[in-house]
């Protein structure tokens, strides 16, 4: 009989579990709803901070009707990290499919206008089966890409070495296969579990800002509850409790924010990524230079505009060895009035 009821649960589970996914397809995927259930504990965290603040603190309110403006700034704080976090979440981190269709319509492009140059003056085509031009449009058309990517790597670099194993696509250099995603990712940094999604070229400038906003609200909430507990010290017990048990938690939060900002700053100022600093001795291409050598790098300037300002599938070069030398060069006076490091 036991054993029955038990049977009966389990189909009944299975039948909801059905019944719901016929309405909400998104949520049969496992890792999907580990993602959305992370979203959804994230928003309830901002809610329940703010929340606190306006139940406990009542000087918080006086100061709302003296002062709306400072709590409008604050609430709309919340509400652009909130914004940009969804933001983040939901862009792309630019995958190589999408360079790869990229460049294939910037041959087809230029295919279709080395074709109207050799157009006659009534605009048909005059293309005869010997024609070199019309052989190199083809071959450059069927291997368009192949020849982007072996480009970008130093002459002589093995073809295994940048043919993805699991999507079996060529990768420009600092790519990398992701296997939550399952997709190769360009300029991989991290895969970030919160986001649910991979920080790559496209939105790691979003990444950055989504930390510094998050940062900039904890540390005003924190100040706000070290305000409410130096003001209110002959509260109610469990309402002190409560408010020192979120504030404990929000300075934990504070610190890993605090870090993880100052760490993808200097990450972006010298143009690197998580993966290239954590897997430096296991990539082929930085294994063989020294620790303090960053071979991306344009300076710090120009490292900030191609990280905001760049192109929507910029791929960067290895640099040749003439190149590192002179970066491996000790600064001097004159390097420092130039603004070497800068440029």
């Amino acid at each position: 009989m036991a054993f029955v009821n038990l049977f009966r649960r389990i189909c009944l589970h299975v039948s909801c579990r059905c019944y719901c996914y016929r309405y909400f397809p998104c949520l049969e995927d496992p890792a999907r709803r580990s993602s959305l259930g992370l979203k959804l504990v994230l928003v309830i965290l901002h809610l329940v901070y703010v929340g606190a603040l306006f139940f406990f603190d009542k000087d918080l309110i006086d100061k709302t009707r003296r002062e709306p403006w400072y709590t409008a700034f604050y609430v709309l704080l919340v509400i652009a990290t909130l914004i940009q976090y969804f933001i983040t979440a939901c862009s792309s981190p630019g995958y190589v499919t999408d360079a790869m269709r990229a460049v294939s319509q910037t041959n087809s492009s230029s295919a279709k206008a080395a074709k109207q140059a050799a157009s006659n003056k009534n605009g048909s085509i005059v293309v005869v089966a010997d024609d070199p031009l019309r052989r190199q449009l083809l071959v450059n058309n069927s291997d368009s890409w192949s020849k982007t990517v072996a480009d970008l790597y130093p002459l002589g670099t093995p073809t295994r070495n940048y043919i993805c194993s699991y999507c079996n696509v060529e990768q420009p250099p600092r790519a990398k296969h992701c296997h939550d995603c399952n997709r190769c990712i360009l300029k991989f940094d991290h895969h970030c579990t919160w986001l649910g999604t991979c920080i790559g070229y496209r939105n790691h400038c979003r990444f950055w800002w989504y930390i510094c906003e998050e940062a900039a609200l904890c540390l005003w909430t924190t100040y706000l509850y070290i305000s409410y507990l130096q003001g209110n010290v002959s509260v109610s017990w469990w309402k002190s409790a409560i408010m020192i048990a979120l504030l404990v938690f929000l300075l934990m939060s504070l610190i890993f924010l605090l870090l993880l900002l100052f760490f993808h700053s200097y990450l972006i100022l010298t143009n690197q990524t998580t993966y290239e600093l954590v897997r430096r001795r296991r990539i082929s291409y930085l294994s063989h230079l020294p620790q303090r050598v960053f071979p991306f790098s344009r300076g710090m300037c120009r490292n900030l505009y191609y990280m905001c300002c760049g192109g929507a599938h910029y791929m960067e070069r290895i640099p040749s060895q003439q190149e590192l030398e002179e970066r491996f060069r000790p600064y001097t006076c004159f390097d420092a009035l130039t603004c070497r490091c800068c440029f």
